[in-house]
Protein backbone atom coordinates (compact mmCIF):
# COMPACT_ATOMS: atom_id res chain seq x y z
CA UNK A 1 0.00 0.00 0.00
CA UNK A 2 1.30 3.47 -0.83
CA UNK A 3 0.30 6.01 1.81
CA UNK A 4 0.58 9.80 1.92
CA UNK A 5 1.09 10.95 5.52
CA UNK A 6 0.30 14.62 6.17
CA UNK A 7 1.27 16.55 9.32
CA UNK A 8 1.46 20.32 9.64
CA UNK A 9 4.16 20.06 12.34
CA UNK A 10 6.64 17.30 11.72
CA UNK A 11 9.48 17.53 14.23
CA UNK A 12 9.47 15.15 17.20
CA UNK A 13 10.23 18.00 19.60
CA UNK A 14 7.25 20.04 18.39
CA UNK A 15 4.86 17.82 20.32
CA UNK A 16 2.73 14.73 19.91
CA UNK A 17 2.16 15.21 16.17
CA UNK A 18 5.83 14.82 15.31
CA UNK A 19 6.34 11.83 17.62
CA UNK A 20 3.26 10.12 16.20
CA UNK A 21 4.25 10.81 12.58
CA UNK A 22 7.78 9.49 13.00
CA UNK A 23 6.77 6.30 14.82
CA UNK A 24 3.82 5.53 12.53
CA UNK A 25 5.86 6.05 9.36
CA UNK A 26 8.67 3.86 10.68
CA UNK A 27 6.35 1.00 11.65
CA UNK A 28 4.34 1.13 8.41
CA UNK A 29 7.59 1.04 6.43
CA UNK A 30 8.70 -2.08 8.31
CA UNK A 31 5.48 -3.75 7.16
CA UNK A 32 6.25 -3.16 3.50
CA UNK A 33 4.16 -0.06 2.84
CA UNK A 34 5.52 2.85 0.78
CA UNK A 35 5.35 6.06 2.77
CA UNK A 36 5.58 9.66 1.55
CA UNK A 37 5.44 12.29 4.32
CA UNK A 38 4.20 15.81 3.57
CA UNK A 39 5.15 17.90 6.59
CA UNK A 40 5.24 21.50 7.73
CA UNK A 41 7.80 23.18 9.99
CA UNK A 42 9.48 22.50 12.26
CA UNK A 43 10.55 19.74 9.89
CA UNK A 44 11.41 16.20 11.04
CA UNK A 45 14.78 14.55 10.98
CA UNK A 46 15.25 12.11 8.08
CA UNK A 47 13.35 8.82 8.40
CA UNK A 48 15.32 6.12 6.53
CA UNK A 49 13.25 4.76 3.65
CA UNK A 50 10.61 7.49 3.86
CA UNK A 51 10.43 10.39 1.41
CA UNK A 52 10.01 13.69 3.27
CA UNK A 53 8.29 16.47 1.33
CA UNK A 54 8.74 19.81 3.11
CA UNK A 55 5.65 22.00 2.88
CA UNK A 56 6.24 25.75 3.13
CA UNK A 57 4.83 27.63 6.10
CA UNK A 58 5.99 31.04 7.29
CA UNK A 59 4.72 30.49 10.87
CA UNK A 60 3.13 33.91 11.09
CA UNK A 61 1.31 33.01 14.29
CA UNK A 62 4.57 32.36 16.14
CA UNK A 63 6.16 35.49 14.66
CA UNK A 64 3.20 37.54 15.89
CA UNK A 65 4.86 37.52 19.33
CA UNK A 66 8.36 38.36 18.09
CA UNK A 67 9.64 41.76 19.26
CA UNK A 68 11.51 42.14 15.98
CA UNK A 69 8.75 43.53 13.75
CA UNK A 70 10.65 42.59 10.60
CA UNK A 71 10.69 38.92 11.62
CA UNK A 72 7.33 38.25 9.95
CA UNK A 73 8.86 38.73 6.50
CA UNK A 74 9.67 35.44 4.78
CA UNK A 75 13.36 34.70 4.40
CA UNK A 76 15.34 34.86 2.15
CA UNK A 77 12.70 36.37 -0.17
CA UNK A 78 10.49 38.86 1.75
CA UNK A 79 8.23 39.34 -1.29
CA UNK A 80 6.89 35.81 -0.72
CA UNK A 81 4.49 37.43 1.73
CA UNK A 82 2.46 38.67 -1.28
CA UNK A 83 1.79 35.15 -2.57
CA UNK A 84 -2.01 34.76 -2.15
CA UNK A 85 -1.99 32.01 0.47
CA UNK A 86 0.93 33.56 2.37
CA UNK A 87 -0.78 36.95 2.45
CA UNK A 88 -4.01 35.31 3.65
CA UNK A 89 -2.07 33.66 6.49
CA UNK A 90 -0.44 36.92 7.49
CA UNK A 91 -3.68 38.91 7.32
CA UNK A 92 -5.87 36.58 9.38
CA UNK A 93 -3.11 36.14 11.94
CA UNK A 94 -3.35 39.89 12.63
CA UNK A 95 -6.98 39.29 13.66
CA UNK A 96 -6.13 36.41 16.00
CA UNK A 97 -6.99 33.44 13.78
CA UNK A 98 -4.78 30.34 13.53
CA UNK A 99 -4.45 29.73 9.76
CA UNK A 100 -1.73 27.08 9.92
CA UNK A 101 -3.85 23.87 9.61
CA UNK A 102 -5.91 25.24 6.71
CA UNK A 103 -2.94 26.70 4.82
CA UNK A 104 -0.94 23.52 5.30
CA UNK A 105 -3.79 21.37 3.97
CA UNK A 106 -4.03 23.50 0.82
CA UNK A 107 -0.28 23.42 0.14
CA UNK A 108 0.02 19.71 0.93
CA UNK A 109 -2.95 18.93 -1.31
CA UNK A 110 -1.40 20.86 -4.18
CA UNK A 111 1.80 18.85 -3.71
CA UNK A 112 -0.08 15.54 -3.63
CA UNK A 113 -2.04 16.49 -6.78
CA UNK A 114 1.22 17.44 -8.55
CA UNK A 115 2.57 13.99 -7.77
CA UNK A 116 -0.62 12.35 -8.98
CA UNK A 117 -0.20 14.16 -12.29
CA UNK A 118 3.33 12.75 -12.54
CA UNK A 119 1.95 9.24 -12.26
CA UNK A 120 2.32 8.55 -8.52
CA UNK A 121 -0.65 6.59 -7.15
CA UNK A 122 -1.68 6.65 -3.51
CA UNK A 123 -3.95 4.06 -1.97
CA UNK A 124 -4.81 6.24 1.01
CA UNK A 125 -4.13 9.65 2.57
CA UNK A 126 -3.60 9.79 6.35
CA UNK A 127 -3.77 13.27 7.84
CA UNK A 128 -2.49 14.03 11.35
CA UNK A 129 -4.58 16.67 13.10
CA UNK A 130 -4.78 19.36 10.37
CA UNK A 131 -8.39 18.72 9.28
CA UNK A 132 -8.04 21.47 6.68
CA UNK A 133 -10.35 21.98 3.70
CA UNK A 134 -7.64 20.78 1.33
CA UNK A 135 -8.36 17.22 2.43
CA UNK A 136 -11.81 17.46 0.87
CA UNK A 137 -10.23 18.18 -2.52
CA UNK A 138 -8.30 14.92 -2.25
CA UNK A 139 -11.44 13.06 -1.28
CA UNK A 140 -13.29 14.61 -4.24
CA UNK A 141 -10.60 13.11 -6.49
CA UNK A 142 -11.55 9.66 -5.18
CA UNK A 143 -8.71 9.22 -2.68
CA UNK A 144 -9.68 7.61 0.66
CA UNK A 145 -8.80 10.07 3.44
CA UNK A 146 -8.52 9.39 7.18
CA UNK A 147 -7.31 11.69 9.94
CA UNK A 148 -5.85 11.11 13.37
CA UNK A 149 -7.38 13.40 16.00
CA UNK A 150 -6.00 12.93 19.51
CA UNK A 151 -8.77 15.20 20.78
CA UNK A 152 -10.94 17.81 19.09
CA UNK A 153 -10.24 21.52 19.49
CA UNK A 154 -13.60 21.90 21.19
CA UNK A 155 -11.80 20.65 24.32
CA UNK A 156 -9.02 23.25 24.07
CA UNK A 157 -11.52 26.04 23.45
CA UNK A 158 -13.69 24.97 26.39
CA UNK A 159 -10.86 25.09 28.92
CA UNK A 160 -9.37 28.24 27.40
CA UNK A 161 -12.72 30.02 27.83
CA UNK A 162 -12.95 28.76 31.39
CA UNK A 163 -9.60 30.38 32.21
CA UNK A 164 -10.29 33.68 30.39
CA UNK A 165 -10.93 36.75 32.52
CA UNK A 166 -11.40 39.67 30.13
CA UNK A 167 -13.43 40.35 26.99
CA UNK A 168 -10.19 40.33 24.98
CA UNK A 169 -9.36 36.89 26.41
CA UNK A 170 -12.78 35.54 25.44
CA UNK A 171 -12.54 37.00 21.96
CA UNK A 172 -9.08 35.52 21.55
CA UNK A 173 -10.24 32.01 22.49
CA UNK A 174 -13.30 32.16 20.24
CA UNK A 175 -11.25 33.45 17.32
CA UNK A 176 -8.14 31.33 17.65
CA UNK A 177 -9.49 27.77 17.44
CA UNK A 178 -10.72 26.68 13.96
CA UNK A 179 -13.43 24.47 15.47
CA UNK A 180 -16.17 24.89 12.87
CA UNK A 181 -13.95 24.30 9.85
CA UNK A 182 -12.30 21.26 11.40
CA UNK A 183 -15.69 19.83 12.35
CA UNK A 184 -16.98 20.26 8.78
CA UNK A 185 -13.94 18.44 7.40
CA UNK A 186 -13.99 15.67 10.01
CA UNK A 187 -17.64 14.84 9.24
CA UNK A 188 -16.78 14.31 5.57
CA UNK A 189 -13.72 12.06 5.91
CA UNK A 190 -13.82 8.30 5.48
CA UNK A 191 -12.63 7.70 9.06
CA UNK A 192 -11.27 9.46 12.12
CA UNK A 193 -8.63 7.62 14.14
CA UNK A 194 -8.18 8.48 17.80
CA UNK A 195 -6.36 7.28 20.89
CA UNK A 196 -8.95 6.77 23.64
CA UNK A 197 -12.62 6.24 24.30
CA UNK A 198 -12.75 9.66 25.98
CA UNK A 199 -11.49 11.32 22.79
CA UNK A 200 -13.84 9.26 20.63
CA UNK A 201 -16.81 10.56 22.63
CA UNK A 202 -15.55 14.16 22.37
CA UNK A 203 -15.13 13.83 18.58
CA UNK A 204 -18.69 12.57 18.24
CA UNK A 205 -20.10 15.30 20.52
CA UNK A 206 -17.89 18.22 19.54
CA UNK A 207 -17.38 17.60 15.81
CA UNK A 208 -20.59 15.71 15.04
CA UNK A 209 -18.79 12.76 13.43
CA UNK A 210 -20.90 9.62 13.18
CA UNK A 211 -19.79 7.10 15.84
CA UNK A 212 -19.19 4.32 13.31
CA UNK A 213 -16.57 6.49 11.59
CA UNK A 214 -14.52 7.04 14.76
CA UNK A 215 -11.95 4.33 15.55
CA UNK A 216 -10.07 4.11 18.85
CA UNK A 217 -6.74 2.39 18.14
CA UNK A 218 -5.02 3.74 21.29
CA UNK A 219 -1.68 5.48 20.90
CA UNK A 220 1.74 3.98 20.50
CA UNK A 221 4.53 4.64 22.97
CA UNK A 222 8.24 4.63 22.17
CA UNK A 223 9.11 2.52 25.18
CA UNK A 224 12.01 3.94 27.20
CA UNK A 225 14.62 1.77 28.86
CA UNK A 226 13.33 -0.15 31.87
CA UNK A 227 13.79 1.67 35.14
CA UNK A 228 15.84 -0.05 37.83
CA UNK A 229 14.74 -0.49 41.40
CA UNK A 230 15.73 2.64 43.35
CA UNK A 231 15.86 3.80 46.93
CA UNK A 232 13.32 6.41 48.02
CA UNK A 233 14.68 9.86 47.06
CA UNK A 234 16.06 11.87 49.97
CA UNK A 235 15.02 15.16 48.33
CA UNK A 236 12.07 14.28 46.11
CA UNK A 237 11.66 16.11 42.83
CA UNK A 238 8.40 15.96 40.88
CA UNK A 239 8.35 16.12 37.08
CA UNK A 240 5.85 17.97 34.88
CA UNK A 241 6.00 17.29 31.11
CA UNK A 242 3.98 19.64 28.92
CA UNK A 243 3.26 23.23 27.95
CA UNK A 244 2.48 25.27 31.04
CA UNK A 245 0.39 27.71 29.00
CA UNK A 246 -1.93 25.00 27.65
CA UNK A 247 -5.24 25.44 29.51
CA UNK A 248 -5.82 21.67 29.38
CA UNK A 249 -2.70 20.86 31.37
CA UNK A 250 -3.80 22.25 34.76
CA UNK A 251 -0.33 23.50 35.64
CA UNK A 252 -1.70 26.23 37.89
CA UNK A 253 -3.26 23.57 40.14
CA UNK A 254 0.08 21.82 40.44
CA UNK A 255 1.63 25.11 41.59
CA UNK A 256 -1.03 25.48 44.28
CA UNK A 257 -0.48 21.87 45.34
CA UNK A 258 3.30 22.33 45.52
CA UNK A 259 2.81 25.26 47.90
CA UNK A 260 0.90 22.91 50.23
CA UNK A 261 3.68 20.32 50.30
CA UNK A 262 6.83 20.17 52.40
CA UNK A 263 9.49 22.69 51.26
CA UNK A 264 11.88 19.81 50.52
CA UNK A 265 9.63 18.71 47.61
CA UNK A 266 10.86 20.29 44.38
CA UNK A 267 9.46 20.46 40.85
CA UNK A 268 11.17 20.12 37.47
CA UNK A 269 9.22 21.53 34.51
CA UNK A 270 10.02 20.56 30.93
CA UNK A 271 9.04 23.92 29.49
CA UNK A 272 10.30 27.49 29.49
CA UNK A 273 9.61 29.83 32.38
CA UNK A 274 6.24 31.54 31.68
CA UNK A 275 7.67 35.04 31.84
CA UNK A 276 5.16 37.88 31.90
CA UNK A 277 2.15 35.63 32.53
CA UNK A 278 -0.30 35.08 35.36
CA UNK A 279 1.57 31.88 36.15
CA UNK A 280 4.79 33.79 36.72
CA UNK A 281 2.90 36.00 39.18
CA UNK A 282 1.42 32.90 40.83
CA UNK A 283 4.88 31.39 41.32
CA UNK A 284 6.11 34.61 42.94
CA UNK A 285 3.02 34.99 45.12
CA UNK A 286 3.35 31.42 46.39
CA UNK A 287 7.09 31.85 46.99
CA UNK A 288 8.02 28.91 44.78
CA UNK A 289 10.88 30.47 42.79
CA UNK A 290 13.58 28.39 44.50
CA UNK A 291 11.60 25.15 44.40
CA UNK A 292 10.99 24.96 40.63
CA UNK A 293 13.42 24.33 37.77
CA UNK A 294 12.33 25.19 34.22
CA UNK A 295 14.59 23.29 31.84
CA UNK A 296 12.77 23.64 28.49
CA UNK A 297 12.31 20.90 25.89
CA UNK A 298 14.64 17.92 26.10
CA UNK A 299 16.02 15.45 23.60
CA UNK A 300 14.54 11.97 23.70
CA UNK A 301 17.52 10.57 25.60
CA UNK A 302 17.42 13.39 28.17
CA UNK A 303 13.65 12.99 28.56
CA UNK A 304 14.05 9.31 29.41
CA UNK A 305 16.74 10.17 31.97
CA UNK A 306 14.42 12.80 33.48
CA UNK A 307 11.69 10.19 33.90
CA UNK A 308 14.06 7.78 35.63
CA UNK A 309 15.51 10.47 37.96
CA UNK A 310 12.18 11.83 39.16
CA UNK A 311 10.41 10.76 42.30
CA UNK A 312 6.98 11.16 40.70
CA UNK A 313 5.55 12.30 37.39
CA UNK A 314 2.50 14.50 37.98
CA UNK A 315 -0.17 14.93 35.28
CA UNK A 316 -2.72 17.47 36.66
CA UNK A 317 -4.56 17.85 33.34
CA UNK A 318 -8.17 18.87 32.97
CA UNK A 319 -8.37 16.73 29.83
CA UNK A 320 -6.01 14.39 28.02
CA UNK A 321 -6.81 12.57 24.82
CA UNK A 322 -4.23 9.97 25.78
CA UNK A 323 -1.72 11.06 28.43
CA UNK A 324 1.64 10.12 26.93
CA UNK A 325 3.83 11.36 29.84
CA UNK A 326 1.90 9.16 32.29
CA UNK A 327 2.46 6.01 30.23
CA UNK A 328 6.11 6.83 29.43
CA UNK A 329 6.77 7.47 33.13
CA UNK A 330 5.27 4.13 34.19
CA UNK A 331 7.21 2.36 31.42
CA UNK A 332 10.34 3.94 32.96
CA UNK A 333 9.41 2.58 36.39
CA UNK A 334 8.46 5.97 37.86
CA UNK A 335 5.20 6.35 39.84
CA UNK A 336 2.47 8.64 38.49
CA UNK A 337 -0.14 10.89 40.09
CA UNK A 338 -2.74 12.07 37.57
CA UNK A 339 -6.13 13.73 37.35
CA UNK A 340 -9.25 11.67 36.90
CA UNK A 341 -9.94 13.48 33.64
CA UNK A 342 -10.27 12.65 29.96
CA UNK A 343 -8.45 9.49 28.96
CA UNK A 344 -6.17 9.32 32.01
CA UNK A 345 -8.37 6.84 33.97
CA UNK A 346 -8.53 4.59 30.87
CA UNK A 347 -4.79 4.67 30.35
CA UNK A 348 -3.79 4.06 33.98
CA UNK A 349 -6.29 1.22 34.21
CA UNK A 350 -4.82 -0.33 31.06
CA UNK A 351 -1.32 0.06 32.53
CA UNK A 352 -2.38 -1.28 35.92
CA UNK A 353 -0.64 1.42 37.95
CA UNK A 354 -0.87 5.10 38.89
CA UNK A 355 -2.82 7.15 41.41
CA UNK A 356 -5.85 9.23 40.33
CA UNK A 357 -7.24 12.40 41.97
CA UNK A 358 -10.08 14.81 41.26
CA UNK A 359 -9.12 17.41 38.63
CA UNK A 360 -8.67 21.09 39.51
CA UNK A 361 -8.33 20.28 43.23
CA UNK A 362 -4.93 21.37 44.62
CA UNK A 363 -5.63 19.93 48.09
CA UNK A 364 -6.51 16.49 46.69
CA UNK A 365 -3.46 16.65 44.41
CA UNK A 366 -1.13 17.59 47.29
CA UNK A 367 -2.56 14.80 49.43
CA UNK A 368 -2.05 12.21 46.67
CA UNK A 369 1.53 13.38 46.05
CA UNK A 370 2.32 13.25 49.77
CA UNK A 371 0.86 9.75 50.11
CA UNK A 372 2.76 8.54 47.04
CA UNK A 373 6.04 9.88 48.42
CA UNK A 374 5.34 8.24 51.79
CA UNK A 375 4.71 4.84 50.18
CA UNK A 376 7.21 5.43 47.38
CA UNK A 377 8.87 1.99 47.40
CA UNK A 378 5.60 0.12 46.87
CA UNK A 379 4.47 2.68 44.28
CA UNK A 380 7.70 2.19 42.36
CA UNK A 381 7.30 -1.60 42.42
CA UNK A 382 3.80 -1.20 40.97
CA UNK A 383 5.12 1.16 38.28
CA UNK A 384 7.86 -1.28 37.28
CA UNK A 385 5.33 -4.12 37.19
CA UNK A 386 3.20 -2.13 34.72
CA UNK A 387 5.79 -2.52 31.97
CA UNK A 388 4.40 -5.78 30.56
CA UNK A 389 0.86 -4.41 30.27
CA UNK A 390 2.16 -1.22 28.66
CA UNK A 391 4.06 -3.23 26.05
CA UNK A 392 0.95 -5.32 25.33
CA UNK A 393 -1.44 -2.37 25.01
CA UNK A 394 0.70 0.50 23.76
CA UNK A 395 3.58 -1.00 21.81
CA UNK A 396 3.68 0.46 18.31
CA UNK A 397 3.27 -2.93 16.55
CA UNK A 398 -0.08 -3.44 18.31
CA UNK A 399 -1.25 0.09 17.55
CA UNK A 400 -0.31 -0.20 13.87
CA UNK A 401 -2.13 -3.55 13.69
CA UNK A 402 -5.28 -1.70 14.66
CA UNK A 403 -4.48 1.22 12.32
CA UNK A 404 -4.03 -1.13 9.35
CA UNK A 405 -7.39 -2.67 10.18
CA UNK A 406 -8.97 0.81 9.85
CA UNK A 407 -7.19 1.27 6.50
CA UNK A 408 -8.59 -2.03 5.21
CA UNK A 409 -12.12 -1.18 6.34
CA UNK A 410 -11.95 2.22 4.61
CA UNK A 411 -10.60 0.74 1.37
CA UNK A 412 -13.32 -1.93 1.35
CA UNK A 413 -16.04 0.69 1.89
CA UNK A 414 -14.63 2.96 -0.82
CA UNK A 415 -14.29 0.12 -3.33
CA UNK A 416 -17.81 -1.16 -2.63
CA UNK A 417 -19.30 2.30 -3.14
Amino acid sequence: MRIALLAYRGNMQSGGQGIYLHALARELLLRGHEIDCFVGPPYPDPIPGVEIRRIENHQFWVKRFDRDRSAFLPRPNPFRIFAPLSFYEYAVTRFGFLPEPFAFSVRATREVIARLRRGVRYDLVHDVQSLGYGLLWLRALGLPVVSTVHHPLTVDRRFSLRRDQTFADYKGSLTFYPVRSQARVARRLDAVITSSQASALEIVRGFGVRPERVHNVLNGVNLPARGRSRRPPARPELLFVGRTGDPNKGFEYLLDALALLSPEVRLCVLDRFPEGTAMAEQIATLGLEKRIRFVGKLSRADLERAYRRSALVVVPSLFEGFGLPAIEALASGTPVVASRAGALPEMLEAAGSGRLVAPADPHALAKAISESLTSWSSEQRAARAARARIEANFGWPRVVDRTEQVYRQVLELVSSS
